[in-house]
């Protein structure tokens, strides 16, 4: 069952508050907001799929509201709806100048209302749609390269805001060429997306992604954890796929699929960037892959010199 839409409702009159939730209770889910800083507040915190904004509000007005709302990544692609008394042309056109999508006029007519609801309900669902296509890798089903690459950025950023640490990854299934030679490109589907599936479910947090970055290679972003977290981590997903017990190509010894891992953890400051690190993390990719894959290993600053860490399926090793 598809959970009803979220709408939230800006408005310093009770009574419109009402009027609206009477409206919409059996379409949506409806949120209350009673002044504009609390509607920003709960725009931020529950992700509404739309906004219903009075314009003429005691205290911060609608313009003031939907300029924040605007400028705030988080809330900026909620589309906002004008609900007004003002007939002027100028005010409306100043509204959706600063981004509105719609103006509906008081007194309220509640088919009208219904009707334009519906209409940029649908809008917003076919609009997250075409993002999630936009974003996602058709075969696995995670982020593809160019949501990674967003993600990162924006994660970048906040570390070097916060002065947190932050851990990039890069993962590759071993002798993938080989398992597609001997199995068919079918078989090698189906083993990239188990490896993304077991890649996903290790990642608890909502803000740790894995992506796929090409071919068989897989990208892992990890904000806000340390390195030891991390290779915990990762160690998980290393001992995941070995455990999916796939035959591997020329598995006389009943070898599996595995997967190598590189990764890094750094605390960015304003002159490094992301590119650099995510190198550094496939230099310590290939390292795994040529001292006998199956293995993770990390890179660590240790005083103001690299050296290497790595986890093989005997366990960790800093």
């Amino acid at each position: 069952m598809q959970a009803k839409q979220r709408v939230l409702i800006i408005d310093d009159e009770k009574t419109n508050l009402k009027i609206l939730s009477d409206i919409l209770r059996d379409e949506v889910e409806v949120i209350l907001a009673k002044d504009g800083a609390q509607g920003i507040r709960k725009a931020r915190e529950l992700a509404p799929d739309l906004i219903l904004l009075d314009v003429v509000m005691a205290g911060m007005s609608g313009f003031d509201v939907i300029t924040k709302l605007k400028h705030d990544a988080i809330t900026s692609a909620i589309p906002v709806i004008f609900i007004t008394s003002l007939g002027d042309v100028s005010h409306e056109e100043r509204g959706l100048l600063l981004g509105a999508c719609d103006y509906i006029q008081k007194p309220f007519h509640a088919a009208i209302v219904l009707a334009r609801i519906q209409l940029h309900l649908q809008l917003a669902r076919q609009r997250l749609m075409l993002e999630r296509l936009a974003n996602i890798d058709p075969l696995t089903e995670v982020a593809n390269r160019r949501r990674h690459e967003e993600v990162l950025a924006s994660e970048w950023r906040v570390a070097m805001r916060n002065h947190s640490e932050i851990s990039l990854v890069m993962v590759d299934i071993d002798n993938f060429k080989h398992y597609n030679d001997r199995y068919g490109h079918a078989a090698g589907d189906r083993v990239l997306q188990q490896v993304a599936q077991q890649l996903s479910a290790q990642l608890k947090r909502p803000r740790d992604l894995v992506a796929r970055y090409g071919g068989e290679e897989f990208i892992i972003l990890l904000p806000e954890n340390s390195q030891a977290g991390s290779m915990e981590i990762m160690e998980n997903c290393r001992t995941a796929i070995e455990n999916l017990g796939l035959e591997q190509v020329g598995g006389e010894d009943g070898q599996r699929v595995t997967i190598s891992i590189g990764g890094i953890t750094c605390r960015p400051g304003l002159k490094d960037k992301a590119s650099d690190a995510l190198k550094m993390a496939d230099d310590m990719l290939y390292l795994a892959k040529h001292q006998g894959k199956n293995r993770v290993i990390w890179f660590e600053h240790e005083q103001g010199e690299s050296r290497h860490g790595d986890a093989t399926s005997n366990g960790l090793v800093g």
